[in-house]
């Protein structure tokens, strides 16, 4: 399998990585979350653009990001608007999503972005394709916040992000119960018979946040934790998901 470089970490080596967003609603609070953030122990931060009130506003995004990006000092940043669809706090056009992306990824701020894989493969093709040629990595994604799909669906869907090009497949689903939390897991373990890259994989809620541990153990390179809000259910502090990392890391 091959790693993915963003910034100053190697995706698919060692640890899993730990993500952490951000969902303020100002800029202001955006900025100082990052100062905050520019100097703990976690690997990249994710500004999820969905919560920020001038989304809509591609200037002020950009000039956001640009605020955020100096904050963060070397801190490797994911640039994400989860779409209403997906779980996430504001819809968006597939052009608008498109245009934004573009700019983002054009600006050199951002160093990776998210792309909903299942917005319909020409937008999809679009988005990945103004990323790629920004010299940016693309996550590509797909949440589903009401059930756990099939293992064997859940390995087409990461599949089919590896054939859009997505740097780094992302799926992320809530469980009705334990069993469906082994489908996840035995779903990435299988994925590993295909991927050629870095998968992200996990499993919602207090249910499922085994899935956000054990990472290494089933194949899945990178993980979210918190410091402050959530933007997931089961999302849990840093410290602690660093700390139960390590552990098992050390039994491998």
């Amino acid at each position: 399998m091959n790693t993915v470089k963003i910034r100053n970490i190697e995706v698919g080596e060692g640890m899993p990585k730990i993500i952490v967003p951000i969902v303020g609603r100002s800029r202001e609070e955006i900025v100082s979350r990052g100062k905050e953030l520019s100097g703990m122990d976690l690997d990249m931060v994710e500004w999820r653009a969905d919560f920020y009130d001038d989304v809509f506003d591609t200037g002020k995004v950009l000039e956001t990001l640009k605020e955020l990006r100096e904050a963060l000092g070397e801190k490797a940043l994911l640039f994400t608007f989860r779409t209403k669809k997906e779980g996430g706090e504001k819809a968006m056009d597939a052009d608008a999503y498109t245009e934004m992306n573009a700019a983002v990824a054009g600006s050199g701020n951002a160093d990776a972005l998210d792309v909903e894989i299942f917005s319909g493969d020409d937008v999809v093709r679009r988005n990945i394709e103004a990323i790629h040629t920004a010299g940016k990595v693309v996550i590509g994604s797909n949440h589903d916040f009401f059930r756990t799909p099939s293992k064997a669906d859940l390995i087409y869907r990461l599949r089919k992000m590896q054939d859009m090009e997505a740097d780094i497949p992302k799926i992320a689903v809530m469980p009705q119960n334990k069993d469906d939390v082994l489908t996840l897991l035995a779903a990435t373990e299988e994925m590993k018979r295909y991927a050629d890259r870095p998968i992200i994989t996990m499993s919602m809620s207090a249910t499922g946040v085994i899935s956000r541990l054990c990472g290494e153990v089933f194949g899945s390179s990178m993980t979210f934790g918190t410091v402050g809000a959530a933007s997931a259910p089961g999302q849990i502090p840093v410290g602690q998901l660093r700390e139960s990392m390590e552990i098992l890391h050390s039994a491998l």
